[in-house]
């Protein structure tokens, strides 16, 4: 499993320490920016980056984003075929997030989350896997028809 991380200037710190937590805990990860702190960039630039590199594998790949809220990179995660982000507020949204709806990107909230809450989350996150019950299934397969019908 690949990780791919992305952040804005308000998530910047954040992804520095937790690219090298995760590289320290044997994953993979790509960065794909902000690469410098810079207080004029956008966070859709950063999203949409790490959302086509999930989707062409959403099977094996994973994401990570953050920005202040982690709400903006989530709209624009989702709005790729194939990607169903959300933004994961603790272990336990995570969890669910993971089980129930196979959730391929987490956004964090860098103006809200601690380096050892991020780590914690992104942890849940990675190790959790999706339930494949037949409810998560047909509703999985309910999204799929809906992406099907808006990206033509």
């Amino acid at each position: 499993m690949k990780i791919y991380l992305g952040a804005d200037h308000r998530g910047f710190s954040l992804k520095e320490a937790l690219k090298r937590a995760l590289i320290r805990d044997g994953y993979g990860v790509e960065d794909v920016g902000a690469f410098v702190q810079d207080p004029n960039d956008d966070y859709p630039d950063f999203a949409y980056a790490v959302a086509q590199k999930v989707a062409k594998t959403p099977e094996e790949n994973r994401g990570v984003l953050i920005c202040g809220s982690g709400m903006g990179m989530d709209v624009v995660a989702n709005k790729v075929k194939g990607i169903r982000a959300t933004v994961a507020y603790s272990k336990e949204s995570a969890a669910h997030a993971r089980t129930n709806d196979d959730i391929n990107i987490i956004t964090l909230a860098g103006d809200v989350l601690s380096f050892d809450e991020a780590v914690k989350i992104t942890d849940v996150f990675l190790k959790t896997p999706f339930s494949n019950e037949e409810r998560h299934l047909r509703r999985l397969e309910k999204i799929t028809k809906i992406e099907e019908e808006n990206f033509k």
